[in-house]
Order: C-alpha cells, then structure tokens, then sequence
C-alpha cells in the first residue's frame, strides 16, 4: 500500500506541473484567450518583389520566341537557359537585377506586373515589341502544425493559392488539429502583424471569409493539448525509478529473510 501512494504522489506532483509551457515547450505562436484577432480583408494584394528574390524572366517576340530566358531557340541560348533555369535571376541586396544586355537594373519595390512594363519598356531599345514575363520563383507561405513540431515551407504555385491548397500540399490536417483554430501572421513579426484567425471545421463558417495567402504569411494550426498522453510520457522516468527501486528492495528483503532464516534453523548431527 505505501509503494501505491508514493506512485500516487509522484503521478500528482507531475499533474500539478503539466502546464502547457512544461508539458508543451515547443509551442509557439501562442495568444491570450482575449486577443484581439483583425478582421477578415477581402482585398488581395499584388505580390511585391524585394531583395533576394529570384526571378524566372522571359522575353519573347510576337511570334513567342524567346530572345533569352526559358526556351530560347539557338545552342548558346540554350547553354544560358539551361543556367537560368536552374538559378533564376536573383535581386541582389541592393534592389537591383543584372539582366542580359541591359546589366543592372533598379526592380525591387515593384510589383510583377509593373516590372513587366519597365522591361518591356527598356527591351524595346533592342527588340521589336519584346513581350516580357517576369514570375518570382520563391513565394512561399511557412505552415507549423502539431503545435509547431512539425512545419513545411509551401510555394505559391498562383495568384488564387488559398489555405486549402496549402494544407493539401502538407498533406491535410493531423487527428490532433484544431480545424475551428487556424492562425494567419502576415507582415513583419518584430512590428505589429496582423493576426486572423480561420475556422475551416464547416462549410458555414467558410462563408465570406477569405482564403487567399499572401507570399511570406505564417499559419499556425492549433492542436488538442493531449495532456494524459504528456503526463504519462513526462513520469514515465520516474515510475520506472520507482518500479526499479521497489524490485531492489525486495529481492534484499527476501534475502536478508532467507539469511536470518538459515541462521535460526537447528543444527543437525
């Protein structure tokens, strides 16, 4: 009875505790039950390149040939695109893109359609009518799951890439996920992001909300605590300590009692 009450006592003092700090240590992203979360924007907005991208760009004439870029018509042309498509053209930290023919350019700051126009603009010094694409290769959304134990950075493959598709592209929720507690962070962590939160559990509450991302968001799926499963986990060492220490203590008690056992018996002639 005395070892069941020191398990007891253990299990207690673990329960008391399973905080979510000392039970959970790697969540992150966490709010207070009375956080203020922004509202649902309906707005999208245009993707804005900034330093460090990498840019897919193209330039073709009016029949769709490519004068450089991806598939470009003679041998030395293809020796370049062969190198472009495996780097992209990377804007440095400065803002600016080193492009064939016209060298460093000033881009960051513009959206991907305004860039178009400008070196749609600059080619045709050079070209007759140059039609240009310009695609950034790096947007990307970051999705922590699991209460942040397990996280995946998700491209943006279009400008309609929405919650669903990233969490398809994860490869759905977990059984402990939270579908009614999804977090989006949008803007800069260190000043102020806005912080929405998703319900996705029905198809009412999918109403009038929008689903669009943004290139950079972070969404955080919230998930069920599982606080039995952490207890047990957490005294597991120490049942396993007690466990030991009372089969050591009575292999001793059984033999010291076999001794004092062996030294009262009678002598026999």
């Amino acid at each position: 009875m005395r070892n069941i009450y020191i398990a007891l006592t253990i299990i207690a003092i673990a329960l008391t505790m399973s905080s979510c700090k000392t039970l959970r240590p790697y969540e992150m992203l966490r709010t207070d039950k009375d956080y203020e979360f922004a509202q649902q924007e309906s707005t999208h907005v245009e993707y804005v390149i900034q330093p460090n991208d990498k840019l897919n760009i193209r330039v073709l004439n009016n029949n769709g040939e490519a004068y450089f870029g991806f598939g470009g018509g003679n041998s030395g042309s293809n020796n370049f695109n062969s190198t472009q498509n495996q780097a992209g053209f990377v804007v440095e930290y400065d803002g600016k893109v080193k492009l064939p023919i016209l060298g460093r350019i000033d881009i960051s700051g513009k959206t991907l359609r305004q860039a178009e126009d400008t070196l749609e603009l600059l080619y045709s010094e050079y070209f007759p009518d140059p039609f240009v694409l310009v695609e950034a290769n790096n947007r990307k959304v970051t999705m922590f799951m699991n209460g942040g134990s397990r996280v995946q950075t998700v491209p943006i493959t279009n400008d309609q890439f929405t919650l669903i598709d990233a969490i398809a592209a994860c490869g759905g929720l977990t059984e402990i996920s939270r579908a009614y507690r999804i977090k989006l962070i949008r803007g800069n962590l260190t000043d102020k992001p806005k912080v929405y939160l998703w319900n996705v559990s029905s198809l009412e509450t999918l109403d009038g909300t929008n689903l669009l991302l943004e290139a950079n968001d972070i969404i955080y799926v919230e998930s069920r605590p599982q606080h039995v499963t952490r207890v047990l986990r957490e005294i597991s060492p120490y049942l396993t300590l007690v466990t030991t220490l009372m089969s050591v203590y009575g292999v001793i008690k059984v033999f010291t009692k076999d001794k004092k056992s062996g030294n009262s018996a009678p002598a026999t002639n």
